[in-house]
């Protein structure tokens, strides 16, 4: 199939970019990458009236090094932070999941925003924002809002981003002293959407766990070390309402959660 008719538009500034979307709303969708919104148009699972293109908003096109935050904008491709020489030093959970994401091809087109903004339950980058506690900036006509991760992410495909708003920037946390860092994940292949995804900031006595593709959207579990730690990976696995589905049943992924979640703590 191909997409239905809409209209395009090249945006030059953000302004540009925000009077349109508080003008069509529903009927706008941005175009950064295209990595998932191509498919999506092509199937016709959204039909807009217009499409904006923000490739030529050059102020969108930043990495900044803040002093809490590594701040990535919305015209950042996901092959240019994955090539940033400072990036395990500054955001290594980023470094290790990162290679990840789809195949090359994928991340030389695909944006950091994008993926965010797309929140799909099984990618990785929503999955190290929510392990880091990172936020989401939005951006429409009225102004800017801040959002926390755990909160702009409301289920499959669905977010806490209104129809006028754009995602303009994306925070993730810089690493803390005494935590180490470490990422898991099973797919069929390589580049396939994860079964299950393991995101960990591990600490002496506590652990956050990150876990994508097996709730409707990433999660996030504060877990003690040490003995407690096989029944709080049991007691998360049970929590998440894993279901069946053509790649695995619920119970392969519960026990994915248990044994890799075991693994990736203790470094095992």
């Amino acid at each position: 199939m191909k997409p239905a008719a809409f209209d395009y538009v090249r945006a030059d500034n953000r302004r540009q970019v925000v009077e349109l979307l508080a003008e069509y709303g529903q009927e706008a969708r941005i175009i950064a990458g295209g990595q998932s919104l191509m498919a999506v148009l092509n199937m016709r699972l959204a039909q807009p009236k217009l499409l904006i293109d923000i490739n030529h908003v050059a102020d969108l096109a930043y990495i900044e090094l803040r002093k809490d935050c590594l701040a990535v904008g919305a015209g950042v491709r996901q092959a240019q932070l994955l090539a940033r020489s400072t990036l395990m030093d500054e955001v290594p959970l980023l470094a290790l999941a990162m290679p990840w994401i789809g195949h090359f091809q994928t991340r030389n087109r695909g944006t950091v925003c994008g993926s965010v903004a797309h929140a799909d339950p099984s990618a990785e980058l929503p999955l190290c924002l929510v392990t880091l506690g990172g936020e989401i900036v939005l951006e429409s006509k009225k102004g800017k809002r801040i959002v926390k991760a755990a909160d702009f992410f409301q289920g499959i495909l669905t977010t806490d981003k209104r129809a006028d708003e754009l995602v303009v920037e994306v925070r993730f946390p810089l690493k803390r002293e005494g935590i180490t860092y470490r990422f898991r994940e099973i797919a069929m292949r390589h580049g396939d959407f994860a079964i299950v995804s393991l995101a960990a900031a591990i600490g002496a006595d506590q652990v956050e766990l990150g876990i994508g593709g097996v709730a409707d959207r990433p999660q996030r579990r504060s877990l003690p070390r040490g003995a407690e730690l096989p029944d709080a990976l049991n007691q998360t696995a049970w929590s998440l309402d894993a279901q069946d589905d053509v790649h695995a049943s619920a119970a392969y992924r519960r026990q994915l959660i248990r044994e890799l979640g075991h693994q990736l703590i203790e470094g095992v």
